[in-house]
Formats: structure tokens, C-alpha cells, sequence
């Protein structure tokens, strides 16, 4: 992948939290903020997709809405529960 370096302006403490982040997973400051673009720009996609498919269908009803949340949820918790080392 072609990578090309850029400048930006952030306020300090974020540019201290990011730093302290990107240590903690033993990763490069860049990889971390890159992550971070990355996905914005999926959840920006996602939006887009739902925002299209109500326009053809129409609002998502409240059940389909607590349906959707019940089920994220769940794969919250799932996940949380794979990757918590106490859970073992």
C-alpha cells in the first residue's frame, strides 16, 4: 500500500491519549490514527447504506430498532467475553 505522510493539527491531550494508546498496543502512533480514519470512514459507509435502504423501505420500526440493538449487544458481549483473560 502507497502511503504518503501528512500534516495535522490536533489538540495536546489527544495527541498525548493517541501516544499513551498507540504504546500500549505496542503499535505506531500513525497505524493507530490510520485505524481510527479507517473507521470512521466505515461507519460513514454503513450510515450511507442505512440512510439508502430507508429511502427505498421506509423508518425502521422500534422493534426492528430493539431487535438490532439486542442483537449488537449480544455480539458485545460475546466478544468481550472471548477476550477477557479473567473469563478462562
Amino acid at each position: 500500500m502507497a502511503m504518503k505522510k501528512v500534516t495535522v493539527t490536533l489538540p495536546e491531550d489527544l495527541v498525548a491519549a493517541l501516544g499513551d494508546a498507540a504504546r500500549d498496543e505496542g503499535i505506531p502512533l500513525s497505524r493507530l490514527i490510520a485505524g481510527a480514519a479507517e473507521d470512521e470512514l466505515r461507519r460513514r459507509t454503513g450510515r450511507k447504506l442505512l440512510a439508502s435502504w430507508q429511502e427505498e423501505h421506509g423508518a425502521f420500526t422500534a422493534e426492528e430498532l430493539a431487535a438490532a440493538r439486542a442483537e449488537m449487544a449480544a455480539a458485545d458481549a460475546q466478544l468481550l467475553a472471548s477476550s477477557d483473560p479473567s473469563a478462562a
